[in-house]
């Protein structure tokens, strides 16, 4: 019997990816544990291994082929003794996943058009007849008041996903307020075809939006309208903590080559404290979910690192239980396999908190968005040399100013100061968090 080859769920979230390559060809034959294919999320290129022995049959999803749903048929394998041109015609017929999601995707017809008419063409639903819809499309169309009984579903067996309910929402249709209730108040973002006529032709360079943009996109929308955002900045005193890391630094041992076995940057200092605080409030070191407070044991912090076209958040487990050394070896080895798209999705999805530093481009302070699930993130600015009264008299401190960023619904204003404050006291205090 044919063995079909479908998309897989490389994460939790993912809903498709795209088909960078195949590294067997038709014909093929192939033993499990065979790298068949490589995917493409939004922020990382897997490697899709075989489970089963056999020919490569069919390709049916050719290599680049964008978007693809998952549990959509990619290919076919043959059994072992089974004829393949049997198992090639077979294996593609009796597929259940739909054959549509793995063509690939058609140029637009007409610029002029928006891009959102197609997938939230209304649906005539019967009266009463179920609609099917992921959870969160339904919270997020519940939220814009959308009828998803006129939504029309582009997820698997035409289940409605959260792409559809946005689309809805840019395309200005499906809408429907409930009884009694006036227009809703939100405002919707104006389509691609209105915002186009503000500029003459020929003016501007079209560069369409790569799955990691869409995706930093969605969430960030998804962040700012559902998580009720409240800020606390406080500056800290880095002069201490430089001396320290400089006297890690010179006690480093060195290879025969003469190179360090580490070399402990401002940045590791900052995630361990901020893992260490959360540790001393434990109360904030937490998830909300509209059911109960996950409150967690460990301090797993996510580090924001810029990767072209985008960003990527790695995760340091358990940092509150890590030194210095390792912590920052841990993070040139994400920063190095983030660039290159090689990390896993378990190495950068979750975590407890995060930190987002901008203070190598000079930055003095800014307010960061929340990267759900966490509850909290910390902003980091640059030190630099300020002006500070220290009994009375005036004196040169190094300066760094941080804005802590906490969900309301799971930190609120009193517990998120305890929090930046613990933070501070670390940074200006490195011994305490070493011990």
């Amino acid at each position: 019997m044919p063995i079909n080859i479908l998309m897989p769920a490389l994460s939790p979230t993912m809903e498709k990816g795209n088909l960078a390559r195949w590294l067997k060809k038709e014909g093929d034959t192939i033993k499990a544990g065979d790298v068949l294919a490589e995917i493409e999320t939004d922020k990382a290129t897997m490697e899709v291994e075989a489970v089963d022995e056999g020919i490569l049959a069919k390709i049916i999803v050719a290599d680049g082929t964008m978007d693809v749903a998952v549990n959509t048929l990619i290919g076919v394998i043959a059994a072992e003794g089974e004829d393949v041109k049997a198992a090639a015609t077979s294996g593609g017929a009796s597929a259940s996943a739909p054959k549509a999601a793995a063509a690939p995707v058609a140029a637009p017809a007409a610029v002029a058009a928006p891009t959102t008419a197609a997938p939230v063409a209304a649906l005539e639903a019967a009266p009463g007849a179920r609609v099917f819809a992921s959870p969160l499309a339904r919270r997020i169309a519940k939220d814009a008041r959308i009828d998803l009984a006129r939504v029309k579903g582009t997820g698997p067996h035409g289940r409605i996903v959260e792409r559809d309910v946005r689309a809805a929402m840019a395309g200005g249709t499906a809408l429907a307020a409930p009884a009694g209730a006036s227009a809703p108040s939100a405002p919707m973002g104006m389509s691609d075809a209105t915002i186009r006529k503000f500029f003459a032709d020929g003016s501007y360079e079209e560069i369409p939006h790569d799955s990691m943009r869409k995706t930093i996109a969605r969430r960030l929308v998804e962040a700012k309208q559902t998580i009720p955002h409240f800020y606390l900045t406080m500056d800290c005193e880095l002069d201490t903590l430089l001396a320290a890391r400089e006297a890690i630094n010179a006690q480093a041992p060195k290879d025969k080559d003469g190179k360090p076995a580490y070399k402990v940057s401002v940045n590791d200092f900052i995630i361990k404290a901020l893992a260490v605080a959360l540790q001393r409030l434990p109360d904030a070191n937490v998830t909300w979910t509209e059911g109960a407070m996950l409150k967690h044991q460990h301090s797993d912090v996510g580090v924001a690192v810029s990767i072209p076209g985008g960003l990527i958040t790695p995760i340091v487990r358990m940092a509150e239980t890590k030194g210095l050394a390792q912590i920052s070896n841990e993070m040139k080895d994400y920063a190095a396999r983030a660039r290159a798209r090689k990390l896993k999705p378990e190495e950068y999805q979750g975590g407890t908190s995060a930190v987002s530093n901008l203070g190598m481009f000079g930055i003095k302070n800014f307010s960061a968005v929340i990267n759900p699930p966490h509850a909290t993130i910390l902003a980091v600015g640059a030190g630099e040399q300020r002006i500070v009264v220290k009994k009375g008299a005036p004196a040169v401190a190094t300066v760094m100013s941080v804005t802590l960023s906490t969900d309301h619904r799971a930190v609120d204003g009193a517990l998120g100061a305890e929090l930046i404050s613990a933070f501070k006291t670390l940074i200006e205090n490195p011994m305490g968090m070493l011990v």
